[in-house]
């Protein structure tokens, strides 16, 4: 017997992917997001289309015969919720959850009237999310809680149920996800010895324009085609200066956080890969291209370090809108792993061989294959820009100097705080007097020479808020001094003068002891920034 399995929030396929490969039956599939459906129903092709236009929270609360016309019985039902208001990255976790709940509670709902209707033949059930959601889902829910009738209890989180680590079910990422529902647990056979790295991926592919001519094999499903088959991968997009610079601030420097790899590590597994495309953040996917060169990484490869079989397409008229359905998939490689598991517990003997792809030649796909890009070109940025960086890589003992803007309708404001730690231990301290005693007076001379220099040429508030607004390229041609060019100058002062101050001195309106690098930094901007004119 094949397992018939339906799919809620199904994007581009990646979790129905994971089932079908490992023989099961797909027949239906719900999203609301157009480039998802066509997708799904390209690289699932059927007499009827499997993936539809589905609003889940409209689904779940249909009259019981329209509701049974809408979703058809199924041994198997899979599902991912929106997970955006649950992730950690999102406003570090801060967001609101409000419609993330919504939208979860209308899948157990749907999972509950087909679980405890009469005749039921569902035997499975699985909702897949970040990790973070694990403290927002209940044990178990009544019917009551899930505005139905009856006496029934869904048991939501069995013994089966916990964050899965994706590296150790043949995904070349180190992706975390939580699982829960009615499944058996898959097992995994690989440890951190065998795992398969970026740096496997990108050998197997080829850098972008490198094996159009050669064939490529698929380090996910062990099958090749010719390079000129696969699509989205010759090409090259590179990130422009101003924007990896930025990265890579943010990556290895960004205040409390910790230090990520510059350009990625490639002899681990892949990072997780997100929905949207930056070049210019904490959580930007930077390839090097050579010394100085960086590039944003192919389609290809980012669905690969998401183990889509390299013949899997994504229908989108942007690499944005391809990188996004790659990003918000479930991995197949442990999509799979879970069908395997309910294989082996039922034993299904379903067919596991890899199921190569077909497609039209003419079905409206868009292949990146030989796209142009033209490097970002750097903006001035807007007149009320905001500014909060601290000097750079200098955190001791989570003690750190920042600088940051404010504004009063139009005028601009800057000040200079100390921070100290992060979350709910988080201290700043601010209008200090700070005493220098500690320093020589020839000490002393050379930074009053390096302060006054400095109030010389920034000048003002405003002064220092226009240079910040400033192209890269402007300021270097006009040799102007913004915040980060300061900070970067306080840090060289530092470094070229006063690095053999390492000890902690009690300061008064901190009352902790407080490394005498951070004292200096602080004494030179807030002396430099309470002397602008304002």
């Amino acid at each position: 017997m094949v397992y018939r399995v339906v799919d809620f929030f199904c994007g581009a396929g990646g979790f129905s992917e994971g089932f079908h490969q490992a023989g099961f039956e797909v027949i239906k599939a719900f999203d609301i997001w157009e480039p998802a459906i066509k997708t799904h129903n390209k690289n699932h092709p059927s007499v009827t289309p499997i993936a539809t236009y589905g609003n889940v929270l409209e689904i779940s609360k249909l009259d019981n015969e329209e509701f049974e016309k809408v979703v058809p019985d199924s041994e198997v039902i899979i599902g991912s919720p929106p997970c955006v208001a649950f992730s950690s990255s999102n406003r570090s976790g801060k967001a609101d959850k409000t419609l993330g709940i919504v939208l979860l509670e209308a899948y157990l709902r749907i999972v509950a009237r087909k679980r405890f209707k009469s005749n039921s033949v569902l035997k499975y059930w699985i909702l897949e999310n970040v990790s973070n959601i694990e403290k927002y889902i209940q044990e178990s829910y009544t019917m009551q809680d899930l505005g139905l009738t009856g006496d029934d209890i869904l048991r939501v989180k069995k013994e089966s149920a916990g964050v899965y680590k994706m590296q150790f079910y043949n995904v070349p990422s180190t992706r975390k996800r939580y699982i829960c529902g009615e499944f058996p647990a898959p097992c995994s056979n690989l440890t951190e010895d065998n795992l398969t790295t970026l740096q496997d991926v990108t050998d197997s592919l080829g850098l972008p324009l490198e094996k159009k001519d050669d064939l490529i094999r698929d380090i996910n499903y062990n099958f090749e085609i010719p390079g000129n088959l696969v699509t989205d991968h010759h090409y090259l997009k590179e990130i422009a200066d101003f924007e990896w610079e930025k990265a890579k601030r943010q990556k290895q420097d960004k205040g409390y956080m910790g230090r990520m790899s510059f350009p990625e590590n490639m002899e681990k597994p892949a990072r997780t890969i997100m929905a949207t495309m930056s070049g210019s953040s904490r959580e930007s996917f930077i390839l090097p291209i050579e010394s100085n060169r960086y590039r944003y990484p192919t389609i290809r490869e980012v669905a690969t370090v998401m183990s889509f079989p390299i013949d899997y397409r994504f229908y989108g008229d942007s690499d944005s809108v391809k990188y996004k359905l790659v990003g918000n998939a479930v991995p197949p490689k442990f999509s799979y792993a879970l069908a395997c598991a309910i294989n082996s517990d039922k034993n299904l003997n379903n067919d596991l061989s890899t199921k190569r792809k077909e497609f039209d030649k003419e079905d409206g796909f868009i292949n990146l294959n030989g796209k142009e890009y033209e490097l970002k070109k750097e903006k001035e940025k807007n007149r009320k820009a905001k500014f909060k960086y601290h000097i750079p890589y200098l955190k001791i003992n989570t003690f750190r100097t920042e600088l940051l803007n404010s504004f009063n309708n139009d005028k601009v404001k800057w000040s200079v705080e100390i921070h100290r730690s992060q979350g709910k231990n988080a201290e700043v301290y601010k209008g200090l007097k700070i005493n220098l005693s500690f320093m020589t007076s020839k000490e002393i001379k050379l930074i009053d020479n390096f302060k006054n220099y400095m109030i010389k040429e920034i000048e003002s508030y405003e002064k220092l808020q226009s240079n910040y607004r400033k192209t890269t390229k402007q300021k270097t041609q006009n040799k102007l001094i913004g915040p980060y060019e300061l900070l970067s100058e306080i840090k060289k002062l530092l470094v070229d003068n006063f690095n053999h101050y390492d000890e902690n001195i009690l300061v008064e309106g901190v009352n902790k002891e407080v490394p005498q690098k951070i004292l200096i930094t602080y004494y030179v901007l807030d002396n430099i920034i309470l002397n602008l004119k304002n």
